[in-house]
Protein backbone atom coordinates (compact mmCIF):
# COMPACT_ATOMS: atom_id res chain seq x y z
CA UNK A 1 0.00 0.00 0.00
CA UNK A 2 1.30 3.38 -0.92
CA UNK A 3 2.33 5.85 1.78
CA UNK A 4 0.31 9.16 1.47
CA UNK A 5 2.35 11.23 3.04
CA UNK A 6 5.42 10.14 1.42
CA UNK A 7 3.75 10.90 -2.25
CA UNK A 8 2.12 14.56 -0.94
CA UNK A 9 5.63 15.50 0.50
CA UNK A 10 7.31 13.92 -2.77
CA UNK A 11 5.07 16.05 -4.93
CA UNK A 12 4.77 19.13 -2.63
CA UNK A 13 9.19 19.12 -3.28
CA UNK A 14 9.00 18.66 -6.80
CA UNK A 15 6.69 21.55 -7.58
CA UNK A 16 8.53 23.67 -6.23
CA UNK A 17 11.30 22.35 -7.69
CA UNK A 18 9.55 22.63 -11.14
CA UNK A 19 8.40 26.60 -9.94
CA UNK A 20 12.31 27.48 -9.24
CA UNK A 21 13.18 25.82 -12.19
CA UNK A 22 10.94 28.40 -14.22
CA UNK A 23 12.56 31.03 -12.26
CA UNK A 24 15.96 29.97 -13.35
CA UNK A 25 15.16 29.51 -16.85
CA UNK A 26 13.82 32.90 -16.83
CA UNK A 27 16.68 35.14 -15.10
CA UNK A 28 19.45 37.03 -16.88
CA UNK A 29 21.66 36.35 -13.63
CA UNK A 30 23.32 32.83 -15.01
CA UNK A 31 26.76 35.05 -15.43
CA UNK A 32 27.89 38.22 -13.84
CA UNK A 33 30.40 40.46 -14.61
CA UNK A 34 33.77 39.47 -12.60
CA UNK A 35 35.59 42.86 -11.18
CA UNK A 36 39.03 41.81 -10.89
CA UNK A 37 41.37 44.14 -12.35
CA UNK A 38 41.95 47.94 -10.82
CA UNK A 39 41.32 49.26 -13.90
CA UNK A 40 37.78 48.38 -14.31
CA UNK A 41 35.35 51.01 -12.61
CA UNK A 42 32.32 49.58 -11.18
CA UNK A 43 29.68 51.86 -12.72
CA UNK A 44 27.61 49.14 -14.75
CA UNK A 45 27.26 45.27 -14.27
CA UNK A 46 26.63 42.96 -17.07
CA UNK A 47 23.83 40.02 -16.61
CA UNK A 48 23.92 36.91 -19.16
CA UNK A 49 21.25 34.55 -18.95
CA UNK A 50 19.65 31.77 -21.54
CA UNK A 51 17.43 34.42 -23.43
CA UNK A 52 19.03 38.01 -22.54
CA UNK A 53 21.23 39.84 -21.10
CA UNK A 54 20.79 42.95 -19.00
CA UNK A 55 22.97 46.08 -18.30
CA UNK A 56 22.39 47.52 -14.45
CA UNK A 57 23.63 51.14 -14.03
CA UNK A 58 24.60 52.43 -10.58
CA UNK A 59 21.87 55.04 -11.24
CA UNK A 60 19.38 52.30 -11.08
CA UNK A 61 18.75 51.76 -14.36
CA UNK A 62 18.26 48.29 -16.45
CA UNK A 63 18.26 47.70 -19.71
CA UNK A 64 17.78 44.10 -20.97
CA UNK A 65 18.03 42.79 -24.57
CA UNK A 66 16.64 39.38 -25.73
CA UNK A 67 19.72 37.66 -28.40
CA UNK A 68 19.32 38.29 -31.19
CA UNK A 69 20.33 35.21 -33.55
CA UNK A 70 19.64 31.83 -31.48
CA UNK A 71 22.21 29.90 -34.15
CA UNK A 72 24.59 32.46 -33.36
CA UNK A 73 24.78 31.90 -29.60
CA UNK A 74 27.27 29.35 -28.62
CA UNK A 75 27.16 25.56 -28.86
CA UNK A 76 26.68 24.86 -24.84
CA UNK A 77 23.57 28.01 -24.34
CA UNK A 78 22.06 26.23 -27.03
CA UNK A 79 22.30 23.06 -25.31
CA UNK A 80 21.45 24.23 -21.97
CA UNK A 81 18.17 25.69 -23.64
CA UNK A 82 16.93 22.42 -25.08
CA UNK A 83 17.56 20.71 -21.89
CA UNK A 84 16.04 23.07 -19.26
CA UNK A 85 13.35 23.04 -21.40
CA UNK A 86 12.82 19.41 -21.62
CA UNK A 87 13.21 19.19 -17.94
CA UNK A 88 10.42 22.12 -17.30
CA UNK A 89 8.11 19.63 -19.87
CA UNK A 90 9.35 16.62 -17.85
CA UNK A 91 7.84 18.02 -14.98
CA UNK A 92 4.47 19.27 -16.22
CA UNK A 93 3.96 15.67 -17.65
CA UNK A 94 5.00 14.25 -14.27
CA UNK A 95 2.82 16.38 -12.19
CA UNK A 96 0.11 15.09 -14.14
CA UNK A 97 0.60 11.60 -13.78
CA UNK A 98 1.71 12.17 -9.84
CA UNK A 99 -1.93 14.40 -9.24
CA UNK A 100 -3.56 11.30 -11.14
CA UNK A 101 -1.74 8.44 -9.34
CA UNK A 102 -1.81 9.72 -6.16
CA UNK A 103 -3.50 7.87 -3.32
CA UNK A 104 -5.20 10.59 -2.02
CA UNK A 105 -6.94 11.60 -5.47
CA UNK A 106 -9.77 9.99 -6.90
CA UNK A 107 -8.88 10.58 -10.77
CA UNK A 108 -9.07 7.01 -11.29
CA UNK A 109 -11.37 5.65 -8.81
CA UNK A 110 -10.94 4.11 -5.15
CA UNK A 111 -11.12 0.99 -7.01
CA UNK A 112 -7.44 0.55 -9.13
CA UNK A 113 -4.51 1.32 -6.81
CA UNK A 114 -1.90 -0.56 -8.28
CA UNK A 115 -2.53 1.38 -11.24
CA UNK A 116 -2.66 4.47 -9.96
CA UNK A 117 0.27 3.43 -7.73
CA UNK A 118 2.32 2.40 -11.11
CA UNK A 119 1.28 6.32 -12.22
CA UNK A 120 3.04 7.49 -9.00
CA UNK A 121 6.04 5.66 -9.67
CA UNK A 122 6.50 6.60 -13.61
CA UNK A 123 5.91 10.41 -11.84
CA UNK A 124 8.54 9.85 -9.14
CA UNK A 125 10.85 8.72 -12.04
CA UNK A 126 10.29 11.05 -14.85
CA UNK A 127 10.94 14.06 -11.53
CA UNK A 128 14.36 12.57 -11.17
CA UNK A 129 14.90 12.49 -15.13
CA UNK A 130 13.72 16.22 -15.08
CA UNK A 131 15.74 16.75 -12.08
CA UNK A 132 19.31 15.17 -13.95
CA UNK A 133 18.35 16.97 -17.06
CA UNK A 134 17.98 20.52 -15.53
CA UNK A 135 21.67 19.70 -13.52
CA UNK A 136 23.79 19.63 -16.22
CA UNK A 137 23.48 22.52 -18.12
CA UNK A 138 23.39 24.57 -14.21
CA UNK A 139 26.99 22.67 -13.50
CA UNK A 140 28.95 22.74 -17.13
CA UNK A 141 27.82 26.46 -16.48
CA UNK A 142 29.74 26.71 -13.73
CA UNK A 143 32.30 25.16 -14.48
CA UNK A 144 32.87 27.11 -17.57
CA UNK A 145 32.54 30.25 -16.20
CA UNK A 146 34.96 28.93 -12.95
CA UNK A 147 37.49 27.65 -15.91
CA UNK A 148 37.53 31.15 -17.57
CA UNK A 149 37.54 33.19 -14.58
CA UNK A 150 41.24 31.87 -13.34
CA UNK A 151 42.20 31.22 -17.38
CA UNK A 152 45.01 33.87 -17.41
CA UNK A 153 44.22 33.68 -21.87
CA UNK A 154 41.06 35.65 -20.84
CA UNK A 155 40.98 39.59 -20.69
CA UNK A 156 39.45 40.82 -17.59
CA UNK A 157 36.72 42.84 -18.66
CA UNK A 158 35.15 39.33 -20.43
CA UNK A 159 35.71 37.48 -17.25
CA UNK A 160 32.51 36.01 -15.70
CA UNK A 161 31.55 35.43 -12.10
CA UNK A 162 28.84 32.76 -11.10
CA UNK A 163 24.86 34.28 -10.54
CA UNK A 164 22.45 34.29 -8.54
CA UNK A 165 19.99 32.07 -10.95
CA UNK A 166 22.97 29.39 -10.54
CA UNK A 167 22.73 28.40 -7.02
CA UNK A 168 18.81 28.71 -7.76
CA UNK A 169 19.54 25.87 -10.40
CA UNK A 170 21.15 23.70 -7.79
CA UNK A 171 18.28 24.34 -5.35
CA UNK A 172 15.48 23.09 -8.04
CA UNK A 173 17.84 20.53 -9.38
CA UNK A 174 17.77 19.01 -5.62
CA UNK A 175 13.88 19.66 -5.00
CA UNK A 176 13.22 17.45 -8.27
CA UNK A 177 15.51 14.55 -7.14
CA UNK A 178 14.25 13.96 -3.87
CA UNK A 179 10.70 15.21 -4.78
CA UNK A 180 11.23 12.11 -7.86
CA UNK A 181 12.42 9.96 -4.95
CA UNK A 182 10.00 10.12 -2.67
CA UNK A 183 7.15 10.01 -4.73
CA UNK A 184 8.93 6.57 -6.40
CA UNK A 185 9.45 5.36 -2.72
CA UNK A 186 6.08 6.37 -1.33
CA UNK A 187 4.08 4.64 -4.47
CA UNK A 188 6.05 1.60 -3.95
CA UNK A 189 4.50 -1.79 -2.10
CA UNK A 190 6.09 -2.74 0.66
CA UNK A 191 6.60 -6.24 1.50
CA UNK A 192 5.85 -8.78 3.87
CA UNK A 193 3.13 -9.77 2.55
CA UNK A 194 1.78 -13.69 3.44
CA UNK A 195 0.63 -15.85 0.33
CA UNK A 196 -1.18 -18.90 0.82
CA UNK A 197 0.24 -22.02 -1.32
CA UNK A 198 -1.83 -25.05 -2.33
CA UNK A 199 -2.54 -28.00 -0.36
CA UNK A 200 -1.03 -31.32 -0.67
CA UNK A 201 -3.11 -34.12 0.71
CA UNK A 202 -4.34 -32.71 4.20
CA UNK A 203 -1.74 -30.19 4.62
CA UNK A 204 -1.50 -26.44 3.74
CA UNK A 205 0.74 -23.60 4.55
CA UNK A 206 1.53 -19.81 3.46
CA UNK A 207 4.74 -18.42 1.93
CA UNK A 208 6.03 -14.99 2.87
CA UNK A 209 7.12 -12.53 0.84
Amino acid sequence: MASTTLQLLGLVLAVLGWVCGILVCAAPLWRVSAFVGGELVIAQVMWEGLWMNCLSQTTGQIQCKTYDSTLALPTSTQAARSLIVLSLLLCILALLLGVMGAKCTHCLGDTNQASKARLSRLAGALFIVAGLAFLIPISWTAFAVIRDFYDLNVAAPLKRELGPALYLGWVASVLLLLGGALLHIGSSPKGGGILPIGRWGGGGGYLKR
